[in-house]
């Protein structure tokens, strides 16, 4: 009959769709790059400390009034931060650095609690490249199993996430540049400080002749 012919037929398409799904990968990463003009030190120390993060995150400007949480301390093993907004697009989550490398990489565990509970490891790569810094975000984690890998199928996590980092990347180095500028104005205003107290010193009278 027709209705067992059409029966037959979801009945196939469905298999086939469920042995795409099964067959996609289990997990995703996305990675984005930007040359920084900055030196490779001043790019790391901004990335590494978790209390500068809103300073480049691409997503802060979603709820700038979210409630954030930092560590006691904001760098090193162990440091975190916290955000909790009632938006679901930027939802809740926990982000802990795992490893440090001096100038050479952080790496984070993250925890998204909210809008659904996912964890990822998020690592920013610093290289020294020319006369500024090779800046590299990069997220890996897992899809979440079948109904993860379903929803794959039109969630782009590349496309999703990219142009985020994207965005990021921008944002860190526009931070990085704004952080050379101020320390080069504190080192002329220390030079010339020092250069005021060594002519201060000059000038100063002697003792007076017997």
């Amino acid at each position: 009959s027709m209705l067992k012919k059409v029966l037959i037929s979801v009945a196939v398409v469905a298999a086939v769709l469920c042995g795409v799904i099964a067959m996609r990968p289990a997990t995703y990463h996305v990675e984005r790059s930007l040359a920084v003009q900055a030196p490779v030190e001043v790019v790391h120390g901004l990335v590494a400390d978790m209390a500068r993060f809103p300073s480049f995150s691409p997503w802060h400007k979603l709820d700038p009034a979210m409630k954030q949480t930092l560590s006691a301390t904001t760098t090193g093993i162990g440091a975190s931060y916290a955000w909790e907004s009632p938006k679901e697009d930027v939802g809740s989550g926990k982000m802990t650095i795992t490893a440090v490398e001096p100038n050479q990489k952080v790496v984070q565990d993250l925890h998204f609690l909210k809008p659904w509970e996912s964890k990822a490891v998020v690592t920013i790569a610093t290289a020294p490249e020319g006369t500024g810094t090779k800046v590299t975000w990069a997220m890996d984690g897992d899809t979440g199993g079948f109904v993860g890998k379903a929803m794959g199928l039109f969630m782009d996590m590349d496309k999703m996430l990219g142009k985020d980092f994207e965005e990021g990347l921008q944002n860190i180095s526009r931070v990085s540049l704004e952080d050379v500028i101020k320390r080069n104005e504190e080192a002329k205003k220390a030079a010339e400080a020092a250069a005021a107290a060594v002519v201060g010193g000059a000038d100063a009278p002697g003792p007076a002749k017997q």
